[in-house]
């Protein structure tokens, strides 16, 4: 054991945040729940090029594999894509799209949108479609629920007039939700938000304390929903309502090693013959 009284050497993580992470390790049922970009994976420019950190993929795949304890990622991602990038343990519980879409294993059922949603999502692709006709660098992605600007790849002046383009005629719409992320626009029919979906995942896990961590100010949503006892952090130096912060994604792995060292000491210590089997 180190002076400070940690099990491990953790450089990039705060005393406080030390602290923080041996106390919820000690929780009965730990639910650790993820943003993807730009928390377990850096930022890229092409969005199919992220991929976990191998430090914290493996750290995320030991607490997955550990008794009482649920792993899930909450991602503005559709499912398909989170899960192509992501390679999550079979384990993990998936969060998509902002919360519209969830896996919560095999039968979990996909998301349906109604004869109006549909009509609505293909007039909303219609204006951003023709917004990036005029917009050079910006792009589209496709999502089960929505659209999302992705600008990027765009000089600054032209992302903020593609955004204000697009804000100025969807926002009043009826039925269409819009979210701002890192040089991105989210548009949905689907009204949803991650803080929806770490409620939701405390819930149907029935975790009594929660870790979660976050890049983006969508993040914040989630971070909003936590509770006390649990343990927010934010990636980055953008401002927060988190209580703990790290810089990167390099110190998110090192965050998630040493929850699996405290987790995996808290399961031990309560019940050895679990943690073997």
């Amino acid at each position: 054991m180190t002076p400070d009284g940690s099990t491990g050497t953790f450089l990039a993580l705060s005393p406080e945040l030390r602290q923080a992470v041996r106390r919820v390790a000690g929780t009965d049922h730990l639910l650790v729940a993820m943003d993807f970009d730009g928390t377990m994976a850096p930022i890229v420019a092409h969005a199919d090029d992220a991929r976990p950190l191998p430090r914290a993929a493996a750290a995320f795949a030991g607490l997955a594999a550990l008794p009482r304890t649920t792993t899930a990622l909450i991602s503005g991602r559709a499912l398909a894509s989170l899960r192509a990038v992501a390679s999550p343990p079979v384990e993990s519980l998936l969060i998509g799209s902002h919360g519209a879409e969830a896996w919560l294993g095999p039968g979990s059922t996909g998301l349906t949108l109604d004869v109006q949603q549909k009509e609505l999502l293909a007039e909303v692709r219609a204006i951003l479609a023709e917004i990036v006709a005029n917009a050079p660098g910006t792009m589209l992605e496709d999502k089960p629920a929505g659209v999302v600007l992705h600008t990027r790849q765009a000089a600054d002046d032209v992302a903020a007039d593609a955004v204000a383009a697009a804000r100025s005629l969807l926002q009043d719409r009826k039925g269409v939700f819009l979210k701002d992320g890192k040089r991105v626009l989210e548009t949905s029919v689907v009204n949803a938000s991650k803080g929806e979906g770490v409620t939701f995942l405390r819930q149907v896990t029935g975790a009594t304390a929660v870790l979660f961590a976050g890049d983006d100010t969508t993040d914040e949503d989630a971070l909003a929903r936590l509770e006390p006892g649990d343990v927010g952090v934010k990636v980055g130096l953008d401002f927060t309502q988190a209580q703990y912060r790290v810089e990167a994604p390099v110190h998110v792995a090192e965050l998630l090693e040493a929850l699996l060292q405290e987790r995996s000491l808290a399961v031990a210590e309560e019940d050895p013959q679990e943690a073997q089997g």
